[in-house]
């Protein structure tokens, strides 16, 4: 399963897993390089970065890695390795500064994990190769760009609502990162795959509209 895997996959993993194990048994280094909006404003802007190699479990952990692993080398067969970790630390960035963006007046707002930046290499993937098929409960096969948009959609729901313990906010933020990114890195996108840039960007472009009309 694991024999395609790129050296830039294994070193981001390599990354989180050591990080995050250094959280798991040192409780104080946790609490001093998660994501906080009140450790942030304060100046400790680190944060925004270190927060995305820590995770609160083993659960959390192998269920960021193996996403990670799934969509790393449609990214990295498509632009390189070097790319490919360039969208890994915009998405990483764009996340938190979503996250605190949208937080920005609850300083006891916390997070931790890799989910901004792998939900970009996700959205990157699913836009340099949109047709593909994902599997909706690891049984139902769905077009990649209907799961991304759908994805993002649920994510301004959960925004919205504060569905559960999940960070909606810096998914989402990674998306427009992956986004983003992949589209200057390859620009040729907007000719080659004009409708499916329009499509993936209706949710980004949801989120605008509620955000600056007050709805969200």
């Amino acid at each position: 399963m694991f024999d395609n895997i790129h050296l830039a996959t294994i070193a981001i993993i390599a990354a989180n897993v050591l990080v995050s194990i250094k959280g798991f048994e040192d409780r104080s280094f946790l609490e001093r390089y998660k994501f906080s909006v009140g450790g942030i404003r304060s100046g400790q802007k680190e944060r925004m970065l270190t927060s995305g190699f820590l995770h609160v479990d083993w659960t959390h952990l192998i269920f960021n890695m193996l996403t990670l692993y799934f969509f790393a080398n449609t990214v990295i067969s498509r632009m390189g390795a070097p790319k490919f970790l360039g969208i890994y630390a915009i998405s990483l960035a764009a996340g938190s500064l979503l996250a605190l963006f949208f937080h920005r007046e609850e300083p006891y707002y916390s997070a931790v994990g890799a989910s901004g930046a792998v939900t970009g290499v996700l959205y990157a993937a699913i836009l340099l190769q949109p047709t593909m098929n994902l599997y909706l409960f690891f049984a139902v096969p769905i077009p990649a760009y209907i799961f991304g948009i759908g994805y993002l959609m649920y994510s301004i729901y959960g925004m919205k609502n504060r569905l559960g313990n999940i960070g909606h906010t810096a998914h989402f933020g990674g998306a427009i990162g992956g986004y983003v990114t992949t589209l200057i890195f390859l620009p040729y996108l907007f000719e080659t795959e004009t409708l499916m840039v329009g499509l993936l960007a209706i949710p980004i472009i949801v989120l605008f509209i509620l955000q600056r009309s007050g709805k969200i």
